[in-house]
């Protein structure tokens, strides 16, 4: 089987020649560093897969193109399927697959090692002391201990997200999920909430796991952050598309009328200083930045640009992920997987 492998990085050609060599290199993989979008389709030509990652464009025009020079499987090398149309990819016949569980522990340490990085100023010290200033004014944190961390999404890497916080730190851990893990929430000492307003209101940090999917888009929105706490710590290593950006910028000083009580409230925002600090490793116009290097361009998304100036908040580049063992994982499964389905159709 040929395979076209877009995006292409140096960390995800080393792991994927690794394992294919481990497997007698029946794989035949041409590495490209373009995304797949319509204009990069051709690529594909003479090749029976294409392996994809987050910010691959693999809407129907796409998937019409790839279809018509011969592509019969879509592989993404990561668990969330939001960049692909499966109701084309059904109607064309395109074999869509994913890897379900490369990493979760990797991500869920990341998400926690952001939380302390918001909460104990690492970044900002490390920067401070660079240039020979150890002052400790503007560094002052607060403990984790008996503090409330709210989970929005109880998958693997929300369970263990709240286990680490749960046990390990000794925070008071509770969760929304429409699917809830009551087995795995009672042995991490999470709990369940009966609403995700419930969740907004009583939490101290939040930290969001849920995949991205129509219901959840922009589920942190200019009528749900007015609900959390003045000062709250909100995280995201998830899908950008989770939080609306604008909202979480620029609303200030809207007045919101409360449904349920007829209340009238300022708009809480990063503007208005209601929120204690922001950590993302996610955004939702990410796919025009992340994974490049722009140190020498204007970045031209006026919204990641503003986010960038503010003090409290820390962005990462969709690095949650980047464990060496998480790599190996995802090149083991989606080999794997691809020399299967390649011999189930002989």
């Amino acid at each position: 089987m040929r395979i076209a492998f877009y995006s292409c990085k140096k960390y995800d050609k080393e792991s994927f020649v690794q394992v294919n060599e481990k497997l007698g290199d029946k794989l035949h993989i041409t590495f490209l560093k373009a995304k797949l979008d319509a204009s990069t389709v051709s690529l594909a030509k003479d090749h029976q897969a294409v392996c994809l990652f987050v910010n691959d464009d693999a809407g129907a025009e796409v998937l019409e193109g790839l279809s018509k020079i011969g592509v019969k499987y879509v592989s993404l090398r990561c668990a969330g399927k939001n960049n692909v149309d499966q109701e084309k990819a059904d109607a064309l016949g395109l074999e869509v697959i994913s890897v379900p569980s490369y990493s979760p522990d990797a991500v869920a340490e990341f998400a926690v090692g952001m939380i302390l990085s918001l909460v104990r100023k690492y970044h900002k010290a490390y920067n401070r002391v660079r240039e020979g200033d150890f002052r400790l004014s503007g560094l002052e944190g607060f403990n984790l201990k008996g503090k409330t961390v709210g989970l929005i999404g109880t998958g693997q890497i929300g369970l263990l997200t709240g286990k680490i916080l749960s046990l390990g730190f000794g925070c008071k851990v509770i969760a929304s999920d429409p699917y809830p893990n009551e087995k795995k929430a009672l042995e991490f000492e999470i709990t369940y909430v009966q609403t995700i307003e419930e969740l907004l209101k009583a939490s101290d940090i939040i930290s969001l796991h849920c995949p991205l999917l129509e219901s959840t888009h922009h589920i942190l929105n200019e009528t749900t952050l007015p609900l959390t706490k003045k000062g709250v710590i909100l995280v995201n290593t998830s899908r950008g598309g989770l939080i609306d950006t604008k909202a979480l910028i620029r609303y200030d000083f809207l007045s919101l009328t409360h449904r349920e009580f007829g209340l009238i409230f300022p708009y809480s925002c990063l503007k208005t200083g209601h929120l204690g600090a922001v950590g993302l490793d996610v955004y939702e116009g990410e796919s025009a930045y992340f994974f490049g290097d722009y140190s020498a361009k204007i970045i031209q998304d006026d919204d990641l640009s503003r986010l960038m100036t503010f003090y409290n908040v820390l962005i990462s580049g969709h690095q949650a992920f980047l464990t060496s063992e998480a790599l190996l994982n995802i090149a083991e499964y989606t080999v794997e997987k691809l020399l299967q389905l390649e011999k189930d159709k002989k």
